[in-house]
């Protein structure tokens, strides 16, 4: 289901501190009654500073996973309208990787990053910069590092194929709209059907039935 890992995700990264925190404000506050008081109750004290920064962190933290559940799912609902020789796979797991959405059809095979960004989203000399900023973690190759990893995975099933790697922005706030920078397309989600659907064909019925067997099978 699409953005449920996300969620996941998000849940455990971001209150893992959380649950530390109550686990040892319940040793400190059983210390302070059954042994040492005095030590129990400063131990107690600081474990509660520690879960209040914990939880105004972690709801951060959950929020902003929580908030690009929501752009796969907006990207989930795009991809719904294909046609229905298209087949999409959300929350792909791939070596190892939850790849948001893969989609399969007559024009290719396809492993879909998205990214739900505020701001200005641009690309200038070969970087995607967010406000003029470059991120933190770069999204080019984390789609390139899906896109093999799907390609692996279909490669061990026994299929030999391209996979290109797609980087959709579900805010729809990529200001050249769409462009391709080395094997990645970059786009907006409101492009996306026009773009798998506009492309020449390179996977027969026949093929890409194949395919998607493979795929389901996952």
């Amino acid at each position: 289901m699409a953005g449920e890992w996300a969620r996941v995700k998000g849940m455990v990264w971001g209150l893992w501190p959380l649950f530390v925190g109550v686990f040892v404000a319940g040793f400190a506050l059983a210390l302070a009654v059954f042994a040492f008081a005095g030590l129990g109750a400063v131990l107690f004290t600081l474990t509660l500073v520690w879960i209040g920064v914990s939880l105004l962190k972690g709801l951060k933290h959950v929020e902003r996973f929580f908030k690009g559940a929501r752009g796969e799912e907006r990207v989930a609902g795009i991809l719904e309208g294909l046609p229905e020789n298209y087949h999409v796979f959300n929350d792909y797991l791939a070596g190892g990787l939850h790849v948001d959405h893969v989609v399969a059809g007559p024009s290719g095979v396809f492993a879909i990053e998205t990214k739900f960004w505020q701001g200005e989203v641009s690309v200038e000399e070969g970087h995607v910069l967010v406000n003029g900023q470059l991120p933190s973690r770069s999204p080019l190759d984390q789609v390139v590092k899906e896109a093999k990893h799907v390609r692996e995975a279909l490669l061990a099933r026994g299929w030999q194929g391209t996979v290109t790697p797609v980087l959709a922005f579900a805010g729809d706030n990529f200001t050249a709209k769409i462009c391709e920078l080395g094997p990645v397309v970059i786009l907006n989600s409101c492009d996306l059907g026009r773009t798998f659907t506009g492309g020449r064909e390179v996977l027969a019925a026949a093929e890409l039935d194949r395919l998607v067997c493979l795929m389901e099978n996952n």
